[in-house]
């Protein structure tokens, strides 16, 4: 059985446009994986707190070493890192914001980039055999041949993160121009319609 973990971090519900990519893409990975299982992490309903100086404490106490507050400390990592190496393949369901990935999706990054269980001690990834899709949602259109290309971070960031950890295969999939709902220009469902051939072959 194939197991998926898609992570979603928008916080706009059913206007969200990366959302909506997300349903579409979950919607063809079911009909290509029949049986498949989805684990959904949604980092807006999920109490994830950013590094802290506690956190980093734990981090850097070797595991034999853990008092209770330790391990209390890093329990939310502990299962985020779990959900990560259990899943087959990966699908992050993101916004960008100001050229680069929401603040909530940096602070799982940084939960889940964990020396000794997804990062090697000598900084091989240890998350290997998966394959990841990103589903980017951005007011401004970054892809090749773009005259604004340069001012994606989101990309490089999250392509270099997943390899980092060892997650060589990625597709991203780049829903520019997502403003064009928002100020009426087409609808959510025209606009997500266009990158149906993209999301399919993504989920395949």
């Amino acid at each position: 059985m194939t197991r998926l973990l898609i992570v979603e971090t928008s916080p706009r519900g059913d206007a969200s446009v990366s959302r909506n990519m997300a349903r579409r893409f979950l919607a063809d990975w079911r009909a290509t994986h029949p049986g498949g299982e989805v684990v959904e992490r949604d980092l807006m309903e999920t109490n994830l707190a950013f590094v802290s100086a506690p956190w980093l404490q734990a981090y850097f106490t070797p595991p034999e070493h853990h008092t209770p507050e330790m391990k209390e400390a890093l329990a939310l990592s502990d299962e985020l890192v779990a959900e990560l190496l259990n899943a087959d393949e990966i699908a992050i369901s993101t916004p960008v914001y100001n050229y680069n990935v929401p603040a909530l999706l940096k602070a799982w990054i940084d939960h889940i980039v964990r020396k000794g269980l997804t990062l090697g001690h000598d900084g091989s990834g240890l998350v290997t055999g998966k394959k990841a899709t990103v589903l980017l949602a951005s007011g401004g259109v970054y892809t090749e041949g773009s005259p604004i290309a340069t001012r994606d971070m989101a990309t490089p960031y999250l392509r270099l993160i997943l390899n980092v950890i060892g997650i060589k295969d990625v597709t991203f999939v780049a829903g520019g121009g997502a403003k064009a709902v928002d100020l009426g220009e087409t609808t959510m469902s025209d606009f997500v319609g266009r990158l149906d051939g993209e999301i399919k072959a993504a989920a395949a």
